[in-house]
């Protein structure tokens, strides 16, 4: 009886925090989404062969149509936030929602037929994607440091299982493992990194902190500065750059193949959005002290992705220092730190995703059983053996070097135009010299897989393309064909892409 009176006297003083569900939406449905496939996969059995992957397509596809609706809210009413001002609905979050949703049915449809041929079969990866993809878009909408931790924390700890999911591969469980250690020291970094952020100004929220750095003259920074160092450090890991891309060649390599597509395309992109969403909006006070290390790391990734690029023999560990590299051309926007860049940069992510996505579905075909066919002479012959298969995976790799009528060139050109808004003139040309370098990476696989066959007294290529027989599977097939569609319409009509892309600037918004 007394228990109960005491918390009659305490209800009254409980606040819960204002919750607009229609600004959740997506999120809700990708996780109550991958919540219900499990829990109808444990009940019926036996399950019909792909219909995970296509419920998964169809879920991710989902979230991104309810995106139109919120599009138009936005419009009419502007930036809001919920769950009491932690959570943003800006455009912004809206834009970057829609990147992974992509990321993610991509990845569904190249998934399909490869679990089938691994003997993978079942609903485990696509739950944990989609979990993963909930967790990327928490951080591309936090507007507290805590909620931008769990997450990531969200997203990284799906994807370390999906890394080691090939329980027949020693190298899947050893990429699983390598990017488990390496990643939670990355998340301790970014932990500790907001405490020191939150003794300096007494906050997590960004909101209050972006308030306290413009009206707060410090006696002492160090611990802000500390604090944005090691949260810096923990978000570069995240999307790979220099020097924090140690894990990146041997966890492409080792991981499933689908699971790098979404690695290289949904994981960057939530990455990105939350160092742009700290750094350029919330810590724009002080970006004349985190820029020049924003600009190091930059020009780090830049010149270490192409130059080592070059230099490897398989194809899966050349897109995976091609990741870096491209990771510094979207550090080139991050680091001017006005709307143009922030701007360019999230035009980059879009395009990316897709040619990312396209070029690892490529690979996952080529890979065949076992995923072991990744060699560069292993593509010798394909464009004899798969000429349409050859030609997209061309028009693909020609729109990562930037070559013009593809959405890369165009992503390049806006970052670089960026950069050098913002007078970052150096950082420009190395932009352009490691564009060229790594045009001969892209080179080099076309051209195995088109001409190497017929140098003379080489009959490698020749064997390889009459001795294998690369499947065509229909969910892959319209995967590359629709990243193929994206990269092509978008380099020849860029306008529509680019004006989302204007009105995609993050925007703190207190609750």
């Amino acid at each position: 009886m007394n228990a109960l009176l005491l918390a009659q006297d305490l209800s009254p003083g409980v606040t819960t925090p204002d919750i607009n569900w229609s600004m959740l939406l997506p999120l809700l449905i990708l996780s109550v989404g991958g919540a219900l496939m499990l829990t109808v996969a444990s009940l019926v059995k036996p399950m019909p062969r792909h219909v995970f992957a296509w419920l998964t397509a169809a879920i991710a596809t989902g979230a991104g149509i309810s995106l139109f609706w919120l599009w138009d809210e936005f419009h009419e009413n502007g930036a809001v936030s919920t769950v009491g001002g932690v959570f943003a609905a800006d455009g912004f979050s809206l834009f970057i929602t829609g990147v992974i949703c992509a990321s993610v049915a991509l990845t569904a449809l190249l998934a399909d037929d490869y679990l089938v041929r691994e003997g993978l079969e079942g609903p485990e990866l696509y739950v944990l994607m989609l979990m993963s993809a909930a967790g990327g878009i928490v951080m591309a909408s936090a507007n507290d440091l805590i909620v931008l931790f769990l997450g990531l924390e969200v997203l990284s700890i799906a994807v370390y299982v999906m890394a080691a999911m090939h329980l027949r591969r020693s190298q899947s469980q050893e990429a699983g493992l390598k990017y488990f250690v390496l990643g939670a020291f990355s998340s301790a970094f970014l932990l500790y990194g907001i405490a020191f952020v939150y003794g300096a100004t007494g906050s997590t929220n960004l909101v209050t902190i972006k308030g306290q750095l413009a009206g707060t003259v410090f006696a002492s920074d160090a611990m802000l500065l500390l604090g944005f160092a090691l949260m810096l450090v923990g978000l570069a890991f995240k999307v790979a750059a220099v020097p924090f891309h140690a894990w990146t060649p041997d966890v492409y390599q080792g991981a499933p193949s689908p699971v790098v597509a979404y690695m290289a395309s949904g994981v960057k992109a939530a990455g990105f959005a939350g160092i742009i969403r700290v750094f350029v909006v919330g810590f724009e006070q002080y970006r004349v002290d985190w820029q020049p290390v924003v600009y190091v790391l930059a020009a780090a990734s830049l010149i270490v992705g192409s130059l080592l690029a070059v230099v490897q023999t398989d194809v899966k560990r050349m897109l995976a220092y091609s990741s870096i590299s491209h990771a510094g051309f979207i550090l080139l926007g991050v680091q001017a730190a006005t709307d143009l860049g922030t701007s360019s940069a999230v035009f980059y992510l879009a395009a990316y995703t897709f040619m990312v996505a396209g070029s690892f579905g490529v690979v996952t075909l080529v890979g065949g059983t076992g995923d072991r066919a990744h060699h560069l002479d292993d593509y010798r012959g394909l464009g004899r053996n798969r000429p349409v298969l050859a030609m997209a995976f061309a028009i693909l790799l020609f729109a990562q070097a930037g070559v013009p009528f593809t959405s890369g060139f165009f992503a390049k050109f806006g970052v670089i135009n960026a950069a050098i808004d913002a007078r970052s003139f150096w950082l420009a040309i190395i932009a352009m010299i490691s564009a060229v370098i790594a045009a001969f990476l892209y080179l080099r696989i076309v051209v195995a897989m088109f001409l190497a066959d017929a140098e003379a007294g080489d009959t490698e290529g020749e064997a390889v393309a009459d001795e294998r027989e690369i499947p065509l599977p229909a969910g892959a097939m319209v995967a590359i064909g629709i990243a193929l569609a994206v990269t092509v319409v978008f380099g020849i009509i860029p306008g529509p892409l680019d004006e989302l892309a204007q009105q995609a600037l993050p925007r703190l918004i207190s609750g």
